[in-house]
């Protein structure tokens, strides 16, 4: 069974960073694509970030339009973990973000994509 478990959100003011991390267990990390999506209250859950397998020697990555430039998706498979940085936050970006894998080698960009998901971890942004 998988298992991905979020962490590092929190209360930031605009224009600060946050790193937020997902380990996944249960399967082998390096098979699987990764991404990022958030939910804000009373909106659908929207794509943030993805980033393909490791089996290509060669990653690919997507990113949503609102965080291009400002986050940056990475993953450590020795420590089965994806990372999102997030810099330059902005108010609009407070949402739960939650992390989702699949055995896929490129990386998708609908909630559809990914069979396995977290809980999700609380970003807030201050004005």
């Amino acid at each position: 069974q998988v298992q991905l478990v979020e962490s590092g959100g929190g209360l930031v003011q605009a224009g600060g960073s946050l790193r937020l991390s997902c380990v996944v267990s249960g399967r082998t990390f390096s098979f699987y694509a990764m991404a990022w999506f958030r939910q804000a209250p009373g909106k659908e859950r929207e794509f943030v970030s993805a980033i393909s397998w490791s089996g290509a020697g060669v990653y690919y990555y997507l990113y949503g339009e609102s965080v291009k430039g400002r986050f940056t998706i990475s993953r450590d498979n020795a420590k089965n973990t994806v990372f999102l940085q997030m810099n330059s936050l902005k108010p609009e970006d407070t949402a739960v973000y939650s992390c989702a894998a699949d055995e896929r080698r490129r990386p998708g960009l609908t909630t559809a994509d990914y069979g396995y998901w977290g809980q999700g971890t609380q970003v807030t942004v201050s004005s």
